[in-house]
């Protein structure tokens, strides 16, 4: 599918490849359903100190309104953001005004089963992403191991083209489609001073990256109604969303969370040297389909 935002997708695609999804029935995630990003399975407490979102369908507008209008700037794509999760940790920067973006994201640990390393970086009109494979299953991968290049690959726009793993589209700039969530906000209350806490129908959020269909699916009804807190920064920006999801299967519970910072102050993502590129071998785009 098509990245329509500057996502941790990859989490959920790259763990669900078959080729490595063999290998990761521990450390680096169960296949299945999973949530992108997954997250600590502690919930994230209540600004106001209460566990639960308030009365069904008790929707302050004007708090509905704020966290609307607190993903406008995401808009203008000038922010560093960052994500995270259980093994999982991703952070990027998006910078419009020069055409560029570049996420870095880990999957894993030297000690899980697989450790996963991705540095990619779009610079229009190109793109390259630097692959580090390692954990203890990665010696009997050869084919995944083999992408251990210790450079930048250079990509061929006309094979990433559509591709949401590897490719970037500076049209639509939101990393976690934080703009649907608010939308489909479905209880919510102020909490505090720039704070919120309330409830979120993610099945009605297609348009974010933060959910794969399969998760939502797999959490059936309870999709409808997720407890969610975020948090505004003094400008009225949102700088915090974090989504609670229940277990599913054998997916634990765990907490979807993304950041945002450096509104207009992001930096161009910088091209790789050229003595440290080398043209991505068709391995890599098999891995990323």
């Amino acid at each position: 599918m098509t990245i329509r935002r500057f996502s941790a997708a990859v989490f959920a695609a790259t763990l669900l490849t078959p080729a490595l999804a063999a290998c990761a029935e521990t450390g680096a995630g169960e296949p299945g359903a999973s949530a992108t990003p997954t997250v600590s399975g502690s919930a994230v407490p209540d600004p106001s100190g209460s566990a639960s979102p308030g009365p069904s369908g008790a929707v302050d507008g004007d708090a509905k309104q704020a966290l609307i209008n607190s993903t406008n700037e995401i808009r203008n794509g000038n922010f560093r953001f960052t994500m995270s999760g259980v093994g999982s940790t991703a952070e990027g920067q998006v910078h419009q005004p020069s055409q560029s973006a570049q996420m870095k994201i880990t999957v894993g640990d030297a000690d899980s089963d697989l450790m996963l390393a991705l540095d990619l970086v779009h610079v229009q009109p190109d793109s390259w992403v630097k692959v580090e494979v390692g954990g203890r299953t990665a010696p009997s991968l050869p084919a995944i191991r083999d992408l251990n290049l210790g450079k930048y690959q250079h990509l061929d726009q006309s094979r990433i083209q559509g591709n949401r793993n590897l490719g970037f589209d500076f049209d639509k700039l939101d990393p976690a489609g934080s703009a649907a969530l608010t939308q489909a906000v479905t209880d919510v209350r102020r909490t505090g001073e720039g704070t919120y806490a309330g409830t979120v129908d993610v099945s009605k959020a297609t348009e974010s990256d933060s959910f794969d269909a399969a998760l939502v699916t797999a959490l059936g009804e309870q999709a409808r109604s997720l407890p969610f807190t975020a948090r505004l920064d003094p400008q009225g920006r949102l700088s915090e969303l974090t989504i609670q999801v229940p277990a599913t299967g054998q997916t634990p519970a765990q907490d979807v969370k993304v950041t945002y910072a450096d509104y207009g102050n992001a930096t161009a993502a910088q091209q790789p040297p050229a003595d440290q590129v080398v043209e991505a071998p068709a391995e890599l785009y098999n891995l990323f389909k």
